[in-house]
């Protein structure tokens, strides 16, 4: 039986007679320093004497000084021998290939103990032998370069700068403070910052400013660009380098922002990092602009292109767009899947199923009842008009407290964005508008013109029968997808059986879109009820009137123009969208759920995951062993001990230490995990999007930067201000001080080279003007 290399990304085997391979060596501590050069996580649980008689590295790993030929038949080792040439890096550029040797990962705690290790032995070495020292010197002399005293103090000036630009993001600081007037100079806070380091003692800003003007900029507008630039893609790299490390990923997009009048759409990323983890990062702003096809490209080339990413990974994608973006979204979900069949288009997991169904209607109507909830929703985020919406409820249902009571507790806990969002402003439309015209009045002074303006907006918007009638038929509608869309979002077990019951859910609707005439009538004399409780009269929408009567035709009545421009539409619309966003594909995913052992559990362990597999069957490493491993998983949580409990989650299956025994399980699992549809574990609250949305809301519209967001987003991650000093030092060498000397002494060769020109252009004149003297 052939010897396999133990190196990682090796695949010489001892069949090749001409290469040699060794024996990790029985010396433990020599072992151990073969074991860590390797990078082998996996091997380091094992005692010398179990690695030199399983394991083996081939000769390419070694410095061919330390390999000796004493005959032609035999090769050995110097007993001092150490690896050192290992490829760690080639399986980062071809993700698709299976790696049964992974490579250990290393954490700062390992980077330092190495760091002693090799201090420890280098200080012996030099007790013992001072020669060998000098050499090891000066070798890591060439190896590492001196830098000059002016490319130090260099560094050390950029790396105060990052130091206060991440300071800045982290804090949601702008770069510009906002003016108190337009006359009034106020200096930009980027600049104010390097001031008060200065006045605190920083010794290389001192250097680099001393002698500025007060008034002038340290920093051009280019250069701040420039350092932003870097300090954001140091940050995405080191979450790229995560996502590509676990190869499947999510793609999921925010409603778009707004920056210098460009539309820009919000990428984040959702992927199993090396600690089983369930992460969704946010990683950068793309524009807008553009049709379908063209944001396509564009998005392409943003993760292949620009971030090394593999589209044939993507395993799924969540577009949460409102108002009329969301039909251009909706064409690129369609074109993705055509190119990408397994990036699956599902619901995103933030948001509430109705309320996506409802933003999906292209309907203007619709879409003037969405924007006006989300408008709701932030005017009554202050405690002065939330007080004052409570007030309106208590005075309304002062004859039904327990109605009221309940009332208020729901629109305390943000129920513009729950499931049950149109039943709950529907019960609060008459204290709603009470409230606004309470507000509207204003007769304490307490709310600002703006907030007064505000609620006059909204009361005319609500005001009207045709958004009573739409919010009664989206209510009435949706009361069918609720249950589903709730349990979507919900627990695994949850998730599980709302997949088994989609069939119920459609033919609820199609038996309501049988039915319309019936459905609509009962529907319909609601929302005249409720309008005459408001005092709105009941009419046709009076452009749809304009248009009649441009086109010369005749009266409709308003029953049955409600029923056909906006009841049918709307429960077409619905239908239409679920079974888009739950095909068969999506659904057959969904059921693969029953891998996790508590819905195994709760089916009886008469589960068959099998039928569903073939969905995922390439990114599985052994295919033709999942149904035998099936097996034994079902029949290791079936036969289990009583006091051992079923895990819930896929997270949880994901940590028990005995999954890596089923790898194909652990790969299914990993790639179920990354599902929009899914909900992050733990219920977390602190999202990507949660953090971006909040550094949106927490800054004028007029300040916001991308770089600085894409900072104030991800404080958690590791912020390495010596790696963004390098790669500034790489990206912009002009800016070197060395770069600056050749540069001025070449300013400095070129004036003295056309001083000289000058000077031989006026003899030659001087000269012909004397021959034509002497010619006259």
């Amino acid at each position: 039986m052939p010897n396999f290399c133990a190196a990682p990304n090796c695949t010489r085997k001892s069949t090749q007679s001409d290469l040699a391979f060794f024996r990790f060596p029985r010396d433990p501590e020599r072992c151990r320093i073969w074991v860590e050069n390797c990078r082998r996580a996996d091997l380091e649980a094992k005692t010398s004497d179990q690695l030199n008689k399983h394991y083996r590295l081939c000769a390419k790993h070694f410095d061919p000084a330390m390999v000796c030929k004493t005959s032609p038949y035999r090769t050995v080792l110097k007993d001092t021998a150490i690896p050192t040439i290992f490829d760690l890096t080639s399986h980062l550029r071809n993700p698709h290939t299976r790696h049964r040797k992974r490579i250990k990962e290393l954490t700062e705690e390992d980077l330092r103990k190495i760091k002693e290790r090799r201090l420890a032995s280098s200080i012996e070495q030099l007790n013992s032998k001072k020669d060998a020292a000098v050499e090891d010197s000066a070798s890591t002399n060439e190896d590492e370069p001196q830098l000059s005293t002016e490319e130090k103090a260099f560094r050390e000036y950029l790396r105060s700068l990052f130091e206060v630009l991440v300071m800045l993001g982290k804090q949601s600081i702008p770069l510009v403070a906002e003016k108190a007037s337009e006359a009034e100079h106020v200096s930009n806070n980027f600049q104010a910052l390097l001031d008060y380091r200065m006045n605190a003692g920083d010794e290389a800003l001192k250097k680099r400013f001393e002698a500025t003007a007060v008034n002038t900029e340290y920093l051009s507008a280019t250069q701040q660009s420039q350092l932003l630039d870097v300090c954001e893609n140091t940050v995405r790299e080191e979450m790229l380098m995560e996502v590509r490390e676990s190869r499947f990923f999510s793609l999921v997009t925010g409603d778009l922002v707004e920056f210098a009048n460009e539309k820009h759409l919000p990428l984040f990323l959702r992927f199993v990092n090396q600690q089983n983890v369930l992460r969704e990062e946010f990683l950068d702003f793309m524009a807008f602009d553009g049709d379908e096809s063209a944001l396509v490209e564009r998005l392409e080339a943003q993760l292949t292109d620009r971030w090394g990413l593999s589209m044939e990974d993507c395993r799924g994608q969540a577009h949460k767009a409102t108002g009329t973006s969301t039909t251009k979204m909706k064409a690129v979900a369609v074109l993705l899947m055509e190119k990408y069949p397994l990036a699956l288009h599902m619901p995103c997991s933030h948001i509430a199923l109705n309320l996506h169904l409802a933003n999906s209607l292209p309907f203007p109507n619709v879409q003037v009842v969405m924007e006006i909830l989300r408008r709701i929703g932030a005017f009554f985020r202050t405690p002065f008009t939330q007080g004052a919406l409570e007030k309106a409820i208590s005075t309304h249902y002062q004859k039904n407290e327990e109605k009221g009571t309940a009332l208020i507790q729901a629109c305390r806990l943000g129920w513009t964005e729950q499931h049950n969002v149109f039943d709950v402003l529907l019960d609060m439309l008459p204290p709603l508008l009470l409230c606004m015209d309470s507000i509207r009045d204003n007769e304490d002074g307490k709310f600002a013109d703006t907030v007064t303006a505000d609620a006059y907006s909204i009361t005319e918007t609500l005001a009207d029968f045709e958004i009573i009638v739409t919010v009664i038929i989206l209510k009435n509608v949706l009361t069918f997808t609720r249950a589903f869309g709730r349990n979507l979002q919900g627990e695994t077990l949850d998730v599980f059986f709302a997949a088994n019951s989609l069939t119920a859910v459609l033919h609820s609707l199609n038996e309501v879109n049988d039915n319309i005439d019936v459905y609509h009538e009962f529907w319909y004399e609601e929302a005249v009820s409720v309008a005459n409780v408001m005092e709105i009269p009941v009419k046709i929408p009076r452009l749809f009137l304009r248009k009649q009567r441009a086109a010369d035709m005749g009266e409709i009545q308003a029953e049955v123009y409600f029923k056909e421009y906006v009841t049918i539409p709307i429960i077409q619309g619905i239908m239409q969208e679920v079974g888009d966003m739950f095909s068969e594909t999506n659904l057959k995913a969904l059921k693969c759920l029953s891998l996790v052992p508590a819905v195994m559990g709760q089916m009886k362990f008469n589960t068959t995951e099998e039928n569903y597999a073939d969905v995922y069957r390439n990114d599985l490493p052994n295919p033709d062993t999942l149904p035998a491993e099936l097996h034994c998983w079902r029949i290791k949580w079936k036969h289990r001990g009583k006091e051992v409990r079923l895990p819930t989650t896929i997270h949880e299956t994901l940590q028990l230490p005995d999954v890596k025994f089923f790898p194909n399980v652990n790969s299914f699992l990993k790639v179920l995990s990354t599902l929009p549809v899914l909900k992050l574990e733990d219920n977390k609250s602190d999202t990507a999007s949660t953090r971006l949305q909040a550094y949106l809301d927490g800054m004028p519209a007029k300040q916001w930067n991308k770089s600085l967001a894409m900072l104030n987003v991800n404080t958690h991650v590791k912020h390495d201000l010596d790696v963004m000093v390098d790669k500034y030092c790489r990206l912009y060498p002009e800016d070197d001080p060395e770069a600056e000397a050749e540069a001025e002494a070449e300013a400095e060769a070129e004036a003295e080279a056309e001083a000289e020109a000058e000077e031989v252009a006026e003899e030659v004149a001087e000269e012909v003007a004397e021959e034509d003297a002497a010619t006259k």
